[in-house]
């Protein structure tokens, strides 16, 4: 006897069960991913349903569907390695009916059913919202970038056409100036240098033609901006770096931290994504009072106007955009507006009156400013022109009650990171280094659904258990 516990001979005879359910214990959440597949209207989202009366028999949607959501829920991202495992893993077996598609059907699939896929995960949000997982109507806001099939030298900017271009101009003046070296040195082994030389400046040449091409289709862009591979992927700056890759965005319940909506974007910054997330999540919540808090990034005034329009009640800190106050002058918080003769009171007790309207940036800005600019002795704190004139926003009535709220409840500001950063960690370490293996913005977004699906597939199930989920939605 070793002391360890010890293994059957391999060529010792085993009479297995009869029947696959045996190997599927009652709490695996493979049962879970069965019965919610099967509870869907498939024709409705769009599948195709109905099999063609000629030709080779194709795979029903739901066996393809429930394939991917287990691919997506196990970390099996790989159209080959799901092929794999769809002829050796028994929970696979067990849910697909022994059924093993090639990579290639399971490829077609998801490319092919890009719209409709993205509706099973709406679907979900539905079963969760039935079950009254986002009773508290609170939801926290965020976007991150994710990394799309493009590498960044393939990703062309007017500024990095630029760069690029003038580190080409500086080689061949390095090499012209080691060309002109060489040659008086005049020997054989300086000949064969001058001819590599030569041969390095006539592949830079070729390279600047190259960029020439890049930059007329680059001027002729909406955005500037050209990607080889993803067309629709764009640089974006994330932490200080720079990736080429997608802005994927999310409403997360504060209560269970379940993705409630969320949308995959190729604008490199949030500040006019806050009402259309905020929107999608008050529809998807299915409720009239909507509460959401979201970071600085979001603080757009048009943005929190059409929120609070739609009865979305919103936390976010206000942006400093002046550099005054890091000037040493007075910021615009030192001037108190009195809404009810539309004045401002300056630090100096002056009153700043309004004095006309004018259009910026589609906003109609009314300006205001005091006679006693020109004498106060605390001008040199204030401005250093004649006047020290204040802007305010027509809806700006709007933005203060917003920062009142906030200062009120600071702590909406720490369920905000406690909550967003959750799902985008979790889904991130699931995708693993390359994120996203589709290209274009279609099926990428299809892509990103069904990490959605499995996070609150798992998230679910953790809260509930497997029985009871599968129990609710049989009910």
């Amino acid at each position: 006897m070793s002391g360890f516990i010890e293994g059957e001979a391999r060529t010792q005879a085993t009479l297995f069960p009869e029947r696959l359910d045996d190997y599927i214990a009652e709490d695996n959440p493979v049962r879970v991913i069965d019965v919610f597949i099967d509870g869907l209207n498939l024709a409705r989202m769009g599948f195709k349903t109905v099999p063609e009366i000629t030709g080779r028999p194709a795979y029903h949607p739901s066996t393809m569907l429930k394939l991917y959501v287990y691919g997506y829920l196990n970390r099996v991202l790989s159209t080959r390695r799901l092929e794999r495992e769809a002829g050796r893993n028994v929970e696979l077996m067990w849910l697909l009916g022994r059924l093993a598609p090639d990579f290639k059907t399971i490829a077609d699939f998801r490319k092919d059913n890009t719209k409709a896929i993205r509706l099973v995960n709406r679907d979900f949000v539905m079963v969760c919202r039935n079950l009254n997982l986002f009773t508290d109507a609170f939801v926290a806001i965020d976007g991150s970038k994710f990394k799309a099939v493009n590498n960044r030298d393939k990703n062309f900017t007017q500024a990095k056409l630029k760069r690029r271009l003038a580190d080409i101009d500086g080689s061949i003046e390095r090499y012209l100036v080691q060309i002109e070296s060489v040659d008086r040195q005049e020997s054989e082994a300086s000949k064969g240098k001058t001819e590599r030389l030569e041969n390095k400046i006539t592949k830079l040449k070729k390279e600047i033609e190259r960029l020439n091409n890049i930059e007329t289709q680059l001027l002729v862009a909406p955005d500037k901006q050209i990607s080889l591979t993803d067309p629709d992927s764009r640089s974006m700056i994330t932490r200080g770096a720079g990736i080429v890759g997608y802005n994927v965005q999310t409403a997360v319940d504060v209560k269970n931290h379940l993705i409630a909506a969320h949308e995959t974007t190729n604008i490199g910054n949030d500040r006019a994504q806050l009402a259309n997330i905020a929107n999608q999540a008050k529809e998807a919540i299915g409720t009239n009072n909507l509460t959401v808090v979201a970071d600085r990034g979001y603080y757009n005034g048009q943005e929190i106007k059409a929120c609070e329009d739609a009865g979305i009640k919103t936390y976010l800190p206000k942006c400093q955009t002046s550099n005054n106050q890091a000037r040493g002058f007075f910021g615009k918080r030192d001037f108190i507006y009195n809404a009810e003769n539309d004045t401002y009171k300056c630090p100096a007790g002056e009153t700043a009156i309004y004095r006309f309207s004018r259009q910026e940036a589609g906003k109609t800005i009314r300006r205001y400013w005091a006679k006693a600019c020109i004498r106060c002795p605390m001008k040199p704190q204030c401005t250093t022109s004649k006047y020290r004139r204040i802007s305010r926003w027509e809806h700006e009535a709007i933005l203060d009650v917003v920062e009142a709220r906030i200062d009120k409840e600071p702590e909406r500001m720490a369920s905000r990171r406690n909550t967003v950063e959750h799902p985008f960690g979790t889904i991130k370490l699931w995708m693993g280094y390359t994120h996203f293996q589709m290209r274009t913005l279609e099926r990428v977004s299809t892509e990103m659904s069904l990490h959605v699906l499995s996070y609150n597939l798992k998230r679910v199930m953790n809260i509930m258990g497997v029985g009871a989920l599968i129990a609710a939605m049989q009910a």
